[in-house]
């Protein structure tokens, strides 16, 4: 019998297309996943499905499964009759924008997505694979935590997780998305990544739980009063977004990637702007009182002069004094930091320092250039600041800026006074360019306050003394704190029109982009805690 012709391809065997039949019926099985009743739970409690989420992070038809087919070999507790698929955890990659993010869901339906030896080797595989390939890793946390009936095998799981997102900080970009409960040691996967999304009403993190806490303390509190979005954006500060629904969350995790870079060797996408890079800001000139006790919007500031006035506002509930956005200037993402003077006068305390302080690390790990806007009166005085350590926690601000070997450009929107001028990115602390609007006042403080502390002896000793504080403020104004002072002596890179803010920082970020900073040799630094 002639052999066949090696051009003509042989034809496949039945066992192989029963085979292929059979991994097709397998694979259904999978995707499906359990029964319908702990679907129709899942749908009860308002939250998707752990598959159903990743289709809307990723690109459509992108997503590629890893180990799907995985499943525990745990016996007991009648683990021996329970070996579901996946285990509980699907694990993945795919695309955001076309760029390669890879991803984990926990699959409440399956053992309540709590932790196993199983789950967490998937887990600590795509976090290894995420590394390998230089790409963001996203987590869709929906888990009961750490699964009892296996014991510390699952603790251990925990502790691969922990030092994967430790070692991965800084490397690539790690996000974490709250969409159910995450109570005990779980709940610090997700503070050890860059940032923490969660949803209202179906999300919660805690430590420990409203029981635990009534038996230890007497206090009565819901699950949301402890641990939920609210409270964690605005009062705790753990998480950095919240949102309503989860369709909305994971748009806007979307929208975060499109702003980030790979990895830390890469810079943030840019994109050919439609905005004019010379587009002059005259609302400027009436949004900002030359009054520096006068309230206003920075936020308006940084939408006015940003590309087509978009920007992704971080930690926007929390610490609602310093503003840490991100936003496109000429098409290149920057990370902007302002003070805000609509709270609190702009004043800098230990929330808004730390707050501040993880931003400007997060866009210094991703090379991500820092634009700050500065209208601050100073660090805010008072007793429980002093105690609870704002020397200290003021100090990762000024560590964090002085850390940084991105581009930095500070401009001073109207006044710097004190400590606080120094800590929000001035020249002395190695900002690469420093301007000013020419209604900006830089000082040791206000000039109330200057003169009540140079001239007490000759105020008290006034017929007048109050007529006298008041020559003696303008005085001092006209001397130490008119708009050139700073530039005369070369604090400043120049005064500017403030319509001219966004053609300047334009054009000053594109004389930086090829910046090149060298730190000292070291392991590592020892920031202020």
């Amino acid at each position: 019998m002639p052999a066949t012709p090696s051009h003509q391809p042989a034809t496949p065997s039945p066992g192989l297309r029963g085979s292929v039949a059979a991994l097709l019926a397998l694979r259904e099985r999978v995707e499906q996943g359990t029964d319908e009743r702990a679907t129709a739970a899942q749908r009860a409690k308002g939250k998707l499905t752990a598959r159903e989420r990743i289709g809307l992070l990723l690109d459509e038809g992108s997503f590629q499964e890893a180990e799907p087919l995985r499943r525990h070999r745990a016996t007991g507790f009648g683990l021996e009759d329970r070996r579901p698929y996946t285990d509980g955890v699907i694990t993945g990659w795919g695309t955001v924008h076309g760029r390669t993010v890879f991803v984990y869901a926990h699959d409440f339906r399956i053992f309540g997505g709590a932790l196993g030896e199983a789950h967490a080797e998937k887990i600590h595989r795509i976090m290894d694979r995420a590394m390998s390939a230089g790409a963001p890793l996203v987590s869709l946390n929906d888990g009961a935590g750490a699964r009892i009936q296996e014991g510390v095998t699952a603790l251990a799981g925990y502790g691969g997780i922990f030092t994967r997102n430790t070692r991965a900080s800084g490397v690539i970009p790690q996000i974490s998305v709250m969409l159910g409960p995450c109570a005990g040691g779980a709940a610090y996967s997700p503070a050890l990544t860059d940032f923490v999304f969660m949803v209202r009403e179906t999300s919660q993190m805690f430590i420990t739980g409203p029981d635990v806490v009534h038996a230890v303390t007497g206090e009565r509190v819901s699950i949301g009063g402890l641990g939920g979005a609210d409270v964690h954006a605005e009062v705790s500060g753990v998480a950095h977004f919240a949102y309503d629904d989860e369709e909305t969350c994971l748009e806007e995790v979307r929208y975060l990637l499109s702003l980030l870079p790979q990895n830390n060797r890469e810079t943030a996408p840019a994109v050919p702007p439609d905005d004019p890079v010379d587009r002059r800001c005259e609302a400027l000139l009436d949004l900002v009182p030359a009054d520096g006790n006068r309230p206003y919007d920075m936020r308006r500031v940084i939408e006015e002069i940003a590309d087509d006035g978009e920007l992704l506002e971080v930690h926007e509930r929390w610490a609602a004094n310093v503003i840490c956005a991100l936003a496109r200037l000429g098409g290149q993402v920057v990370g902007v930091v302002a003070n805000q003077p609509l709270v609190q006068a702009g004043v800098l305390d230990i929330d808004a320092s730390e707050k501040a302080a993880r931003f400007v690390q997060m866009c210094d790990a991703f090379n991500i250039p820092l634009v700050t806007l500065v209208d601050v009166p100073g660090f805010l005085p008072g007793v429980g600041q002093e105690h609870n350590g704002i020397i200290r926690r003021g100090a990762k601000l000024l560590y964090a800026y002085c850390n940084a070997t991105v581009p930095r450009i500070s401009v001073i929107v109207r006044k710097a006074y004190g400590g606080a001028y120094i800590v929000m990115d001035s020249r002395s602390v190695g900002a690469d360019l420093s301007y000013a609007w020419p209604s900006n006042e830089i000082a040791v403080m206000g000039a109330e306050g200057a003169a009540n502390v140079i001239f007490r002896r000759r105020i008290q000793a006034a017929d007048d003394p109050d007529a006298m504080r008041r020559r003696l403020v303008k005085e001092y104004k006209a001397e130490l704190m008119h708009p050139y002072y700073a530039a005369e002596r070369g604090l400043l890179d120049d005064v500017i029109d403030p319509a001219d803010t966004r053609r300047v920082l334009v054009e000053s970020l594109r004389m930086l982009r090829t910046k090149h900073a060298d730190l000292a040799a070291r392991k590592h630094g020892n920031p202020p805690q």
